[in-house]
């Protein structure tokens, strides 16, 4: 028991320092995880004991338990395999338990692995390996040829000198491609001065020239950046390309004589020198390629991950333009340009198409539609669809509204993953009467009145703001794109009485069975009136109820508190506060509240209510503005009147834009011509910039100077440096 405590210390000191955080953090972290604690609930609820950690400095934490985890039950496993083969030794066992990697710990592993057959396990079965050991003593008196006859045997099929020396030397060769220190050395080495290699393997395949700059391309290993591995693996799988790792092969060679060759003057030497350039050649370097492409395509995928991450974070929790009655318009050229008239809450008030592109060209009668449909509905807000006819679309409604007398903007929206929503079961449940692309004209207009509810309806890998998202693990991108999601919703928390499904299945606790118990509750005895009234929901229990309840807001209830992000768990506390203020749950948000609580002295008070000082903080903070939406703070989406084309563009000319993604070499900007352009990692700040989401977000709108324009590519090149500076 003491020996899994004191392993469990040194554990928990191993994550405090790998992630610079004290002891009473990850511990305190670690003990509420294990209590069924999800990750959105500790970051809000449970600030004192975490220290104020956030979500993603709690998972990191709950990665890295469980990695080590799972090390140590590999280190107990290869202990007890070893140990049954009654080759364990002190220190080896000692090896093993210094282990820090995975990695590390299978080339420790490797020599005692069971095999299959190899040219080293027949050679053994034929009784040699008494010879290749005497080889490695590198005897100086006695006679190769002499020692090998006492290995000849009929019955083992050794019938020549030759045979033994062979079969010794394929022995000698898998040891010293067993050897972990030999293996460890190569790897860093290769790692530290080898060469990545690609070069064409069938042209033909690659008509559009994606991969012409891979045709024939070389980079360290050291220097390769991430975006640029997963090019090189998708022309590999795409058969265009051959991909190689160059090693410095003489300097490797030279170690190795140097590490195996202890006596230059044996006559050993020159059949053990054969034998670990055997060995490396055969055996270590196919070896170490796999593991040094595979480490780094993990690092790629990681990156790649993580942009998509962030940048799916960012559009989540773009503004919404809430209580604006909107018209969107999901563009196409023969099949016409589906319109969706929605309220303020979402609602569709009117359905219809329009055709004012080819080959149909009514824009007259397109034009006469839109306008009575902005006067009918008092619409304030156009949203239209980035997809195909998009352009085109935006001159069709920018001429409209500059001849409106009312004040109509016009807003582009990312419609990426809209057809993939509204052909989906979810949008066929919910507008069973509409068709595929007027379902996704209204996806368009919820979008921008409220991107998270929308969005998550979207399986996140379609929204669009990835890069070589389809290049990576798949399972790795899913956590990590459903961690993104969950941990939005939960930091902005779910009305309960509008929330479908989709959205409630993010909050933390609730998995989909007890979303759809909520909707359907809700659906049958009209809307909740207090948080208690969930407590009667099928599927939801205690558990759930704690971690859930802070996150769902009854925004027109019986109890005032319910509209905010305080937990149940400290209602009695917040009252007490409340009655000692001579004020009631009535008058949350109130000025005169306002003012009562920015004087008070909340270390005191805390003392006083026997609470932690953080949690203290965020009550009062939902006192005062109880129902904050963090997106509110926000700078609002860019609102459009009039658009431009490639031919107005000029080289210097000073641009508002807004970041559609960004990737590992620059950002993506929607200036308002059909293509967006492109600022270059090195055009994003006059500093040194190591990531450019170190400068900017998706979502951001920033200014911008056309830095160049190729007519015939449509393609546009952007700056963020001033020219006048």
């Amino acid at each position: 028991m003491e020996n899994i405590m004191t392993k469990q210390n040194e554990i928990l000191e191993m994550i405090t320092s790998e992630l610079s955080l004290s002891l009473k953090q990850v511990k305190n972290t670690i003990n509420l995880l294990e209590e069924g604690n999800t990750v959105p609930f500790i970051a809000r609820y449970r600030k004192e004991l975490t220290g104020a950690l956030d979500e993603v400095q709690i998972r990191n934490i709950m990665e890295r338990w469980q990695y080590i985890q799972n090390l140590e039950q590999r280190k107990e496993e290869i202990i007890r395999l070893i140990d049954e083969q009654g080759k364990l030794t002190e220190e080896l066992s000692s090896q093993i338990q210094k282990a820090v990697k995975l990695q590390e710990l299978e080339d420790i592993y490797r020599p005692y692995k069971q095999k299959r057959r190899t040219k080293a396990t027949i050679a053994k079965e034929k009784g040699l390996e008494p010879f290749a050991d005497w080889l490695l003593t590198f005897p100086i008196t006695d006679s190769i040829d002499e020692k090998a006859k006492e290995f000849l045997s009929e019955e083992k099929e050794v019938n020549t000198i030759e045979e033994v020396v062979v079969g010794a030397r394929d022995i000698i060769a898998e040891h010293v491609s067993d050897d972990a220190n030999s293996r460890k050395w190569i790897r860093e080495e290769t790692i530290r001065n080898g060469m990545i290699e690609s070069t064409i393997k069938d042209k033909s395949k690659d008509e559009k020239k994606v991969y012409e700059m891979y045709y024939e391309y070389e980079e360290p290993i050291a220097k390769i950046v991430p975006h640029r591995i997963l090019a090189l693996n998708r022309g590999e799988k795409e058969e265009v390309l051959r991909i190689n790792v160059k090693p410095n092969i003489e300097f490797v060679l030279k170690y190795l004589h140097k590490k195996w060759v202890i006596n230059e003057q044996s006559s050993a030497a020159s059949i053990v020198q054969e034998a670990y350039e055997d060995g490396y050649k055969r055996l270590i370097q196919p070896s170490i390629e796999r593991e040094i492409r595979n480490e780094l395509t993990e690092k790629a995928e990681e990156q790649a991950i993580m942009i998509f991450s962030e940048n799916l974070r960012n559009l989540l929790l773009q503004p919404p333009l809430k209580g604006k009655i909107v018209l969107a318009v999901d563009p196409a050229y023969r099949t016409g340009c589906k319109l969706a008239v929605v309220d303020e809450t979402g609602k569709v008030l009117k359905i219809s198409v329009i055709y004012p592109h080819p080959p149909v060209s009514k824009a007259k009668e397109a034009k006469a539609q839109i306008i009575d449909l902005i006067k009918s509905f008092k619409v304030e807000m156009v949203a239209i669809g980035n997809g195909t006819a998009s352009r085109e679309t935006e001159q069709f409604i920018a001429d409209i509204l500059k001849e409106l007398v009312e004040e109509v903007y016009y807003l582009i929206v990312n419609e990426a993953g809209a057809s993939v929503y509204s052909a989906s079961d979810l949008a066929r449940e919910e507008f069973p009467e509409l068709q595929v692309e007027e379902r996704s004209a209204v996806s368009i207009a919820r979008r921008l009145q409220d991107p998270l509810a929308e969005l998550v309806k979207i399986d996140p890998k379609s929204v669009g703001v990835g890069q070589y998202q389809h290049d990576v693990s798949q399972k790795k991108l899913n956590e990590s794109l459903g961690f993104v999601v969950e941990t939005a919703v939960n930091q902005i928390g779910v009305n309960v009485n509008t929330a479908s499904s989709s959205l409630l299945q993010y909050v933390a606790g609730l998995s989909k069975t007890v979303a759809n118990n909520i909707v359907k509750k809700r659906e049958e005895e009209g809307k909740f009136s207090n948080r208690k009234q969930l407590k009667k929901i099928p599927r939801l229990g205690a558990k759930t109820y704690e971690q859930a309840i802070g996150f769902l807001r009854v925004l027109d209830g019986d109890e005032p508190l319910d509209r905010t992000g305080i937990h149940p768990e400290t209602y009695p506390e917040v009252m007490k506060l409340l009655i000692n203020l001579g004020y009631t749950t009535n008058d949350l948000g109130s000025p005169a509240l306002k003012s009562a609580i920015s004087s008070l002295n909340v270390t005191e008070l805390a003392r006083e209510l026997d609470m932690g000082e953080l949690t203290l903080k965020d009550i009062i903070e939902a006192l005062m503005r109880p129902e904050r939406d963090p997106r509110d703070d926000l700078p609002k989406p860019l609102l459009k009147k009039d658009v431009l084309k490639l031919e107005d563009l000029n080289s210097g000319m000073e641009l508002q834009g807004t970041v559609r993604n960004v990737v590992d070499f620059g950002a993506f900007v929607d200036i308002g011509v059909k293509q967006d352009g492109l600022v270059h990692i090195s055009k994003l700040s006059k500093r040194f910039v190591k990531h450019p989401l170190d400068v900017v977000s998706v979502g951001d709108v920033v200014t911008v100077w056309v830095d160049s324009i190729d007519q015939n590519k449509g393609r546009v090149a952007l700056t963020m440096l001033s020219p006048n500076e």
